[in-house]
């Protein structure tokens, strides 16, 4: 079988990863690059991965998404702060009819691009892993790697063709599976994504400084069981088992900082709507309030209005 062509919107820790990893395997990729696009087109890739260093120096580098050609599958790595820029970044690369691979972080992220594509191209899926872009074209992946994903419309159509990228994943190195019900793949990310991202910011911490400390372990707990409880109003069948395989999962992680808490610390604006907002309001709708979580999503904004005000008063 002829081998898929991937596109790579966001290559950061994520789409610089997996993406990297795919043309290492022989898929032709191309990658859209900003920052570091200069250094990435002149030497490439360097992935430092706990599944086995390598570099990939001769790399399909993209300034503008005008030449990146048509591919069949775009994975999605954007943070969600940009998402208003897929109406645009999308129409080049599906062209052709490829679907898209959205593998963002947070709640409701697969219906934007369905309202540009069709709900039978295109497929969503969460990444559980440990992963930082360190420098221009420099990935260093650290613990973990799994992805998780399925069609945002289930038909034996996108569930064959879910399996036909797993399947290229998978012979790449990838650790990857697909799922039916991709609802649940989201709000079961959600039970770490919630309290670990929002609470390394809030309380300024990485992850092994919140693991070890009993104060934080217990509002963990407390954040992660109102996730679980309004996961199970909104559909998603996740076992009560989950709340304690979260934070044991997370006490065996290597050290990490979590993304919301880089991009804080860098002065990027953080992924406060699909990763809290989103999911309050869903929960709210079944009929299920979420408090704690609520109150880390005020303290949070107020965090990301009071920085963007002293930085509007130092320019």
């Amino acid at each position: 079988m002829i081998k898929q062509s991937y596109a790579i919107l966001g290559s950061g820790a994520v789409g610089g990863l997996y993406g990297a990893m795919l043309a290492r395997a022989g898929h032709d990729v191309h990658f859209l690059l900003h920052s570091d696009y200069e250094h990435v087109r002149r030497h490439g890739w360097n992935i430092e991965s706990h599944w086995g260093d390598f570099d990939l120096p001769t790399v399909n580098a993209h300034a503008s998404i005008d030449t990146v050609p048509a591919c069949d599958v775009t994975l999605v790595g954007l943070k969600t702060v940009n998402n208003h820029l897929l109406p645009s970044l999308l129409a080049k690369p599906t062209s052709q009819g490829g679907v898209a691979l959205i593998l963002q972080n947070g709640l409701g992220v697969e219906r934007d691009v369905a309202e540009l594509l069709g709900d039978q191209r295109v497929f969503g899926g969460c990444c559980f892993l440990c992963s930082n872009k360190v420098g221009p074209g420099h990935i260093r992946h650290i613990d973990y790697g799994r992805i998780v994903f399925g069609p945002y419309q289930n038909s034996p159509e996108t569930l064959s063709k879910a399996e036909q990228i797993c399947g290229e994943m998978t012979a790449a190195g990838i650790e990857v599976q697909t799922s039916d019900d991709l609802n649940m793949v989201r709000w079961r990310k959600l039970m770490w994504n919630i309290p670990f991202n929002g609470l390394s910011v809030a309380l300024d911490a990485s992850t092994d400084k919140l693991i070890g400390n009993e104060t934080s372990v217990q509002l963990i707990r407390d954040i992660i069981t109102e996730v679980h409880r309004a996961a199970i109003a909104c559909g998603a069948s996740i076992d009560s088992t989950w709340i304690e395989k979260t934070i044991d999962h997370t006490r065996t992680m290597k050290p990490y900082d979590s993304s919301m808490r880089l991009d804080y610390l860098a002065g990027r604006t953080m992924e406060l709507q699909r990763i809290l907002k989103t999911p309050i309001d869903t929960a709210n709708a079944a009929g299920v309030a979420m408090p704690k979580v609520e109150m880390l999503y005020q303290m949070l904004s107020f965090m990301e209005s009071a920085r963007q005000a002293d930085d509007h008063s130092e320019a």
